[in-house]
């Protein structure tokens, strides 16, 4: 069990800020409504139900079992006038209610048929109950469009068949009037027009006494008067009568449906609750998709392990500005409970503190957080924090009165099972009295076991994390040439503060840096001078240390490539000399099977040919070995392929020659025709022998090769050496 977590930590964190965006991202008023309402939960079962839930609605958006839209309008009135005997809920409150049933029937349906997938969801869903009664029994009342249905009832069908007949009584009659006054000259050139949604005639004021029926109105000039012809006032007054019967119908019809649905109250608020948190869920999943969030591992043990921790609103401001976010990586554990973080201002030792605690309200809020996966959280009853000046005026309480009425706070509630957090622990009062009260309250926290992180300036304090065996130093890099913070927490050794550094980077002169270091202890000075230079050690350190994991590193991968590499030639060389083995003894083989037909050519006699066949036969099989069917087929693969890999290869080969050959080509050809000569040496392009030209013909020459002499082309011939 979990007890509450103070508003006081949760205003410290800015929970309200990550709540707002929350709400945001919701898609109904009541989603957002409950989004700011969130704190964290008071039992384990319930917050580790919330975070399955969000993380199995996150998983949705990579796969293709996308969740149903899950949009509706607040029914919260109309189930509140379900609750009152005699009263009547609306058309458009009664849709609201028949969407928000269809839209949670839906839902239950699909995270049945995918509870594999969505598990907690399906658990979630499978407690609300499922039926179609109230969907069915408004439709049958209401149609799409929002209008009550004809076959609401008997009675409304049939006043609505009356309604229908008038109102083509009327037409009829306004038209009769139309063309008789028409026809009389009496209307203007408008003829009619619509007052109080009535068809009137527009007749001339002239003319008004002569036209029988009621005035409804005039032009703004006066020149035309609205007269209802006398013919239609009759009908009217009977349409008027029919469609108060209709308005009472529908009324009754209405207030038929909301007592139908007054034993639905219970369900209706269930599907209410159901959809706003499966909204208030899908807008924690989209939160978590923009800062790259998940679930990670939750220990029984008390284990806090951050890897990779990003502070929320840090990390998504930054990314609209398209600025880095440092990560923060730290560990709490029975060996290591409490962590005191030293070092400059502006250096990150407050945003550490916050990414911690609001990770972890986030977290205990059923919310997923930004970390690494091999992250490790724990739970904890309580979260004390004190972050900031917190200075009352309303209470009259100095920034330290403040802080010792905080502290007797923590002592109160401090145990095993808190996480406290403290920023520039012991500030408010005398250095030397204040940090002596504030090394008390430390070792009184050590001596509960509580788990803890505080940032300080205090040497004592630092001192004493050194001495205590389960509490650690750390420091947040600080580069101590440029004097800029480097955001990142180193545990095990104190930070200095840089105070004279920072003093002289800001302009202030030397002479009073100089005079400053002289008012106080020298041992003092010399104590952070060390801090200082150790943390410059540890820094270049650091830097060393990466480059040289990152050396390691890159000689593994390519050790690991190059073996890779040493095993797939090695195979592929085996797999060669497989296939070269293999076409030998084909090639043997179609000798000794050529040799044998040869023999049979010339003798004919088939006896000694079919002995020798069957005895080559029978000593190839005496070298093979029997296979199973998936043996042969491995092998058969592993032939084929070897064999397209040569194919392959050797047409690469016959392609590179080709395009060689195509290049000499078009190189001989581009080079400048030889002019011949009898007596040049010659010979032909696509030979070796060389012979001299005895005569030339035309483009014709004979050319004497000794033993022979032949009449060639001159196109054909390359010359060797022309005749001196």
């Amino acid at each position: 069990m979990m007890t509450k977590i103070h508003q006081k930590t949760l205003n410290d964190l800015e929970f309200a800020t990550v709540l707002e965006h929350i709400a945001e991202l919701c898609n109904t008023e009541l989603g957002k409504e409950n989004a700011l309402k969130i704190i964290p939960f008071t039992k384990k079962a319930e917050m580790l139900s919330a975070l399955k839930q969000t993380s199995e609605y996150l998983s949705s958006f990579e796969n293709n079992n996308n969740i149903p839209n899950h949009y509706f309008d607040s029914i919260t009135a109309e189930i509140k006038l379900l609750g009152i005997e005699n009263t009547l809920v609306e058309i458009s409150g009664l849709r609201k209610i028949a969407v928000i049933s269809d839209t949670a029937n839906t839902h239950i349906l699909f995270y049945k048929k995918f509870k594999e997938y969505y598990s907690e969801l399906h658990k979630v869903a499978s407690g609300v109950e499922f039926t179609k009664e109230i969907i069915e029994k408004i439709n049958s009342v209401i149609d799409r469009f929002g209008e009550i249905k004809d076959e609401a009832s008997d009675e409304l069908y049939s006043i609505r068949k009356s309604i229908n007949a008038v109102k083509g009584k009327i037409n009829q009659s306004f038209l009769s009037a139309l063309n008789r006054y028409n026809s009389s000259e009496f209307l203007d050139e408008i003829r009619e027009s619509v007052v109080e949604n009535k068809r009137v005639l527009a007749v001339k004021a002239m003319y008004r006494r002569k036209v029988k029926g009621a005035v409804m109105g005039s032009s703004k000039t006066g020149s035309i008067v609205y007269i209802e012809p006398e013919a239609t006032l009759q009908f009217s007054r009977e349409l008027n009568n029919l469609e108060y019967e209709e308005k009472e119908e529908i009324n009754k019809i209405l207030k038929q449906l909301t007592d139908f649905l007054r034993p639905y109250i219970s369900l209706l608020e269930d599907y209410q609750s159901f959809l706003s948190l499966i909204d208030i869920v899908a807008a924690k999943a989209k939160y978590a998709d923009q800062m790259n969030a998940l679930l990670p591992e939750l220990s029984e043990n008390r284990k806090l392990y951050l890897k990779d921790a990003y502070h929320p609103l840090l990390y998504l401001t930054n990314k609209r500005k398209r600025e880095k976010t440092f990560p923060q990586d730290i560990s709490l554990h029975e060996e290591n409970r409490i962590i005191v973080i030293s070092g400059p201002n502006a250096g990150g030792k407050s945003i550490t503190l916050k990414t911690i605690g609001l990770l972890q309200v986030m977290l205990q809020s059923g919310m997923l957080v930004p970390v690494h996966p091999k992250s490790t959280f724990c739970l904890f009853d309580r979260i004390l924090t004190d972050i900031g000046d917190n200075q009352s005026i309303e209470n009259h309480l100095s920034t330290y009165s403040y802080r010792l009425k905080n502290m007797n706070y923590f002592l109160k509630k401090c145990n095993d099972k808190t996480l406290f957090l403290i920023d520039e622990f012991g500030t408010g009062s005398d250095p030397e009295l204040g940090g002596a009260l504030a090394e008390t309250f430390l070792e009184e926290f050590y001596n509960r076991k509580a788990f803890g992180i505080i940032t300080t300036h205090y040497a004592n304090l630092k001192m004493l994390a050194n001495e205590l065996p389960h509490a650690t130093n750390a420091n947040m890099l600080f580069d101590s040439r440029t004097l800029e913070p480097v955001f990142r927490l180193v545990l095990g050794q104190a930070g200095s503060s840089f105070t004279f550094e920072v003093a002289q980077k800001n302009g202030i002169p030397y002479s009073l840096i100089n005079r400053s270091k002289k008012k106080i202890e020298r041992g003092k000075v010399r104590f952070d001078a060390t801090i200082a230079k150790l943390q410059k050690e540890r820094s270049k350190m650091e830097k060393t240390t990466t480059a040289l994991k990152d050396n390691e590193t890159k000689a593994r991968e390519e050790a690991t490539k190059l073996e890779s590499l040493n095993e797939r030639i090695k195979k592929k060389l085996e797999n060669y000399q497989q296939l070269f083995d293999h076409n030998q003894r084909m090639i043997y083989l179609g000798n000794k099977i050529n040799d044998i037909s040869e023999k049979y050519f010339n003798d004919k006699k088939k006896r000694p040919l079919i002995s020798e066949f069957l005895r080559i036969v029978e000593t190839e099989n005496s070298k093979r070995k029997k296979k199973t069917p998936k043996e042969k087929k491995v092998e058969k693969e592993v032939k084929k392929q070897i064999t397209q890999e040569v194919e392959k290869k050797v047409a690469v080969i016959r392609k590179k020659k080709k395009a060689e050959k195509k290049k000499a080509i078009i190189k001989e050809k581009n080079k400048p025709k030889p002019v011949f000569k009898i007596g040049d040496r010659v010979r032909m392009l696509d030979g070796k022998a060389i012979g001299s030209i005895d005569n030339l013909e035309k483009n014709k020459a004979i050319v004497n090769y000794g033993l022979f002499t032949t009449n060639v082309s001159i196109e054909q011939l390359e010359l060797v050496e022309a005749k001196k």
